[in-house]
């Protein structure tokens, strides 16, 4: 019999290990067809909410985040890009990259929840911003993202200009925060269990089946 679960993906659309923890959890549920079915919710987490329109270069905007020089940087980004590689993800990071403030993009998200898109469209403004380096704080780009996943650009677009969906996406990030959640990726199953971290697929799999066995066993 299938079991039904329920996620909720805690992070932030410049966050690579985000990234990689989707990708992961993504290949764990297909390896787990027939055994368990996930009804996931993106929640939104900003890495740097401070970030001014027009973004900053990624390089510049680490070293006064957390001092990490232009070689820790660049290893650091290496090491990143090699395990989503292994995922099937292309990440290019390049002398110019730039780190975008993500709270629009996150009205968007929120946006394309009731209509089941989230997660069509959660892939594709990663794909945009590590893939393609796109400005994702840019309202015509963001509403552009979401057409390519079936959402109306349009109203995307009205949407963001509107500034829709701010208070509800502010009252989600406070929440989960009182929550104890303070980094990203956290991927929260049933509202009991937290998976921390960019995870392999074998460990969401292996992770997803302990949980639905002790549920069962409850």
């Amino acid at each position: 019999m299938t079991q039904a679960i329920a996620i909720d993906f805690v992070s932030d659309i410049a966050c690579p290990w985000c990234v990689i923890g989707l990708w992961g959890l993504d290949q764990a549920l297909a390896s787990l067809e027939g055994e368990i079915e996930a009804e996931i919710h993106f929640r939104p987490f900003e890495l740097s909410p401070e970030l001014p329109p027009g973004g900053v270069n990624l390089f510049e905007h680490m070293g006064r985040k957390i001092g990490a020089t232009r070689e820790q940087s660049l290893a650091a980004r290496a090491a990143i890009t090699e395990r989503a590689a292994a995922l099937g993800f292309t990440m290019r990071y390049d002398e110019d990259f730039r780190a975008y403030n993500t709270f629009d993009a996150h009205r968007l998200l929120h946006w394309a929840g009731p209509t089941g898109g989230q997660h069509a469209l959660k892939r594709a403004l990663f794909e945009a911003y590590f893939d393609r380096n796109e400005a994702i704080d840019d309202r015509a780009v963001l509403a552009e993202i979401a057409g390519r996943v079936g959402g109306n650009p349009d109203a995307a677009r009205h949407m963001l200009d509107s500034g829709q969906y701010a208070d509800e996406v502010r009252a989600e990030e406070q929440l989960w925060q009182s929550r104890g959640i303070n980094a990203v990726p956290s991927i929260v199953v049933d509202m009991r269990y937290l998976i921390s971290g960019g995870q392999p697929p074998e460990v969401f799999e292996q992770t997803l089946r302990s949980i639905v066995a002790q549920r069962s066993a409850a």
